[in-house]
């Protein structure tokens, strides 16, 4: 038990996570942070104040017990901590790098009422990496069999979770994988450098030890429709989990020249296609060796590509983003890290036009400078352009990472399944239930492109819903 009063436990400050040498690591794909060793962790969750009623866990997508993962750690059971925070999440090891806890947990953590919050997330990656490390991973006990069967289209986060908890219920379950590789976005879309391959390979594997089945190179809507699923391959109930993945372009001058990517076909040919591990794989893009790179967009999307961009030789990697800095969506933390790594961070720039040589490839970005003038739908201020501020960016690659929009395949071939005008799948917010029968849908399918964490948690609600609809058999 903490025994140290509250007051003392907020002047201790949050312990900061190791990282790489900016430097060397803006030349590599190893891992940037270290993660927390023992004492460090210990350290930290003595911060912890042990609220009556903690606030992080109603922060937090999945409902992690924070406060008595956090208690376990100060006891020393670091293995308990990560089976406690299991019950709830089923890729701790992932959400402990890639969740932006500074919006959820640790934006509800009552401490930063005074100080800087909890470091729930780090703490959650160390019990989650000591697991990993002696091989005890902490699984929880299924229930009885109950002979209904699921089918999960799409193994990212959304899929991967339900399927942790549809297992755990009794139901057979198996995820459908378009691409040769598990993992959805998670291995596709998030650079090695932020969430190495190997760790989501582990999360995968503990759901195939718990009874998930998995089969790759299988497209829904193309190999397999959902009618057939449930019609002749006997499904009770199907998830639709496959993200939103048919990227956006700027609609300028130029996005057909050479050298110009989507950040999803990008970061793709990269994390899913090994260029990273170049030359021991045929490097699958465009060579950025030697080359300006600009990247447009303000995500964490427009951060993993420009950082990537650095790390494949670039000889300079240019952010262009048409709002100011403070109101960019990418996590601070991705921001820091890659200024920290020299890239050039242009905001309030706004590209209107790329321009390309006779042969048809690109040489540079025509960017405008702009002003912000009143909050638009968003909520931030609406950027407003500059009269005569055009520049132009030196650049013999682009990439443009402004959003996804919903994939048209499933809805297509599912004439009964209604989507809204974005063509995003409609489903009942609180149990995830569509227009058709037995059909589930959830995660950026149905609310577009959002968080990895926030997809769990939709993967969760969803697995809550097909559980009543295969127990009770009310739709």
């Amino acid at each position: 038990m903490n025994t140290i009063p509250n007051k003392e436990r907020m002047k201790m400050p949050r312990q900061h996570m190791p990282e790489r040498d900016a430097l060397v690591r803006a030349r590599n794909f190893e891992e940037v942070n270290l993660g927390f060793q023992p004492e460090l962790a210990n350290q930290e969750a003595l911060r912890c104040l042990a609220c009556a009623k903690p606030t992080c866990t109603r922060g937090c997508p999945v409902a992690v017990k924070v406060k008595d993962f956090v208690q376990l750690i100060i006891d020393g059971d670091y293995l308990g901590a990560a089976a406690k925070i299991r019950e709830d999440n089923a890729l701790p090891a992932i959400t402990g790098r890639v969740c932006p806890q500074e919006d959820q947990c640790e934006g509800d953590c009552l401490m930063t009422k005074r100080t800087d919050s909890l470091a729930i997330g780090h703490l959650e990656r160390f019990v989650a990496d000591y697991e990993r490390e002696t091989g005890q991973i902490g699984i929880p006990v299924n229930a009885p069999a109950t002979g209904k069967s699921v089918a999960i289209v799409g193994s990212g986060p959304a899929g991967l979770s339900a399927a942790g908890d549809l297992i755990q219920k009794g139901h057979r379950v198996r995820v459908f994988e378009a691409l040769h590789e598990l993992g959805g976005v998670l291995v596709y879309g998030i650079p090695e450098f932020r969430l190495p391959k190997a760790i989501v390979k582990q999360e995968v594997d503990v759901l195939r030890r718990r009874g998930v089945e998995f089969e790759t190179n299988v497209v829904i809507g193309k190999t397999v429709t959902i009618d057939e699923l449930m019609n002749d391959e006997g499904y009770d109930a199907v998830f639709v989990a496959t993200g939103a993945g048919l990227p956006q372009f700027l609609g300028i001058p130029g996005e057909h020249l050479n050298g110009v990517y989507s950040a999803n076909e990008f970061l793709t040919r990269v994390n899913l296609m090994r260029a990273y591990r170049f030359p021991e794989y045929d490097e699958p893009v465009y060579d950025c060796r030697d080359k300006d790179v600009v990247v447009v967009g303000g995500g964490n999307t427009a951060m993993d590509g420009v950082r990537t961009a650095l790390r494949l030789g670039a000889r300079s990697a240019t952010l262009c983003y048409r709002r100011s800095e403070a109101e960019m969506p990418a996590r601070k933390e991705e921001v820091k890290h890659a200024k920290e790594e020299g890239i050039d961070l242009r905001a309030l720039t706004n590209p209107i036009e790329l321009i390309g040589d006779e042969r048809g490839w690109l040489t540079g970005v025509r960017c405008q400078e702009m002003e912000l003038g009143e909050p638009d739908e968003s909520g931030r201020r609406r950027p407003i352009p500059i009269e005569g501020s055009e520049t132009i960016i030196p650049a013999q690659v682009a990439i443009i990472a402004i959003g996804t929009s919903a994939n048209p395949l499933i809805q297509s071939t599912t004439p009964d399944l209604k989507t809204n005008k974005r063509n995003y799948i409609e489903a009942d917010p609180e149990t995830l239930r569509t227009s058709k029968r037995g059909v589930f849908a959830g995660g950026d399918i149905v609310t577009g492109a959002a968080t990895v964490i926030l997809a769990m948690g939709a993967g969760r609600k969803a697995a809550k819903g097909i559980d009543n609809y295969l127990t009770t058999g009310e739709w």
